[in-house]
């Protein structure tokens, strides 16, 4: 392993300073390639556009485009951690919306989310 590398690559990408993770599903079996792709690309986007990617701002966050978060139907799917919410259906058109709402502002939006789980320990 070389930490040194990986440390300068993890300041890089401000893993450390983000505030949120989130995790877009665009595997084919919750949503088509497309239809993924499309929200895969709205968020980068988002992100970038308000300062969220890739900066210790406030409301940092990180993100991973995966290809299967085992859920499999009404994708694409996306997690977002700490909070652990669970969302459903989130196509390009959604993603400002969610980014104002729950990266920007911190509020949940509750009729997209159908599980939620923080995975913090309990004090």
């Amino acid at each position: 392993m070389d930490k040194a590398k990986l440390q300068s690559t993890a300041k890089k990408l401000f893993i450390e300073q983000s505030k949120r993770h989130v995790f877009l599903c665009i595997g084919e079996s919750c949503c088509s390639r497309d239809v993924g792709e499309v929200a895969w690309e709205a968020l980068k986007k988002e992100l970038k556009d308000r300062n969220l990617s890739l900066s210790d701002s406030d409301a940092s966050c990180y993100r991973t485009k995966v290809g299967c978060l085992r859920v499999c139907s009404d994708g694409p799917i996306l997690v977002v951690y700490p909070e652990g919410h669970w969302y459903a259906e989130m196509t390009a058109e959604k993603i400002p919306e969610f980014v104002e709402r729950q990266i920007v502002k911190g509020e949940a939006i509750p009729e997209w989310i159908f599980a939620s789980n923080s995975l913090t320990s309990p004090t």
